[in-house]
């Protein structure tokens, strides 16, 4: 099969690599169509605390199941299916507290094992879920954001009623926004891009003076943290979504502030399997609309095209297909 394939960080290729075949408790997905997003940039460009080389990235993934392995439910069989892209041991301290994405033991579809850039991608068969036969695959390829998406509101604790301030207007500032919304929240995206500003109703920058209880920064940017911890409430919450690059740190952090606010700092890294049940619900019911937001289709052989859109953030979402 034709795959994309990282040997070493800053490159990729394009390889014709043996079909895999799935082994006991696994299943093969035919892949349909996979999402791009800006982690699939930084692993290639960058490389990934959590990658291992060489990889097949891709950890937003949705197909149907054409093999199965041994002691696998032969049901699975053709069955429409969205991969959570985690693999947790479910007996370590985080799996038992509801925190599988941090999982001692945690393997990652596209870090660890390989990923969906590819025709054909092997999955173990407690991380499929299946997709209603309403939803298309390419909304139901949208759940792994916004699973992401729904640990950062989680980890907030986010209520109704209150001020959620959001960086960034593209696909994951957009279905936080969404997604915040959709649970009450009081929502302001911050967006210095034109066009993306337009379509969210964002606006460039805050009023100097106003505060809010929930700030989340959702693009990789040392300027929107430093703007996300001045804007916060007392008793805020700032949102760590998205990381930064190693050398980064927030100037405008003050442990003082913290102190005498009683704010809080938390991170958000990935999602746990039920964000990702969630998440199916939320789009197939129409709660949180996606299909608006895809703007790129492109062919996998089209992978240089489509990772530069995603780095000078043209367009909205890029979906790839095999």
């Amino acid at each position: 099969m034709q795959a994309i394939v990282i040997h070493k960080v800053g490159a990729f290729e394009i390889e014709e690599v043996p079909l895999p075949v799935p082994a006991q408790n696994e299943v093969r997905v035919h892949v349909a169509v996979t999402g791009l997003c800006r982690t699939d940039l930084k692993i290639i460009e960058h490389g990934h605390r959590d990658l291992t080389l060489p990889r097949i990235p891709g950890e937003e993934v949705v197909g149907i199941v054409d093999a199965v392995g041994s002691q696998t439910d032969p049901s699975w069989l053709g069955a429409r299916v969205y991969l959570y892209p985690g693999t947790a041991c479910g007996i370590c301290p985080q799996c038992l507290a509801g925190a599988d994405n941090l999982c001692r033991g945690m393997q990652i579809m596209g870090f660890h094992r390989d990923g969906g850039f590819a025709s054909h991608v092997v999955a173990p068969v407690k991380s499929v879920l299946r997709i209603p036969d309403k939803l298309s695959f390419e909304e139901a390829v949208f759940a792994e954001p916004l699973s992401c998406c729904l640990n950062a509101l989680e980890r907030a604790e986010l209520k109704a009623g209150e001020r959620v301030a959001i960086w960034g207007a593209g696909p994951a500032g957009t279905l936080l926004a969404r997604a915040a919304t959709q649970r009450g929240a009081k929502v302001v995206q911050v967006e210095p891009d034109g066009a993306r500003r337009e379509r969210a109703g964002a606006v460039v920058t805050l009023p100097a003076h106003e505060r809010f209880d929930v700030c989340i920064p959702a693009v990789g940017s040392l300027e929107a943290y430093d703007q996300a911890i001045v804007a916060l409430s007392p008793r805020g919450r700032l949102v760590a979504f998205s990381g930064l690059l190693p050398g980064n740190e927030p100037s405008r952090l003050s442990i003082n502030l913290i102190h005498y606010l009683e704010q809080r700092v938390v991170g958000a890294y990935g999602c746990a399997f039920r964000h990702g049940e969630e998440a199916i619900q939320l789009i197939a019911s129409g709660a949180i609309p996606v299909a608006d937001l895809i703007s790129h289709r492109l062919p996998l052989t089209a992978l240089a095209e489509a990772l530069d859109l995603v780095r000078h953030r043209t367009g909205m979402k890029v979906h790839l297909y095999p």
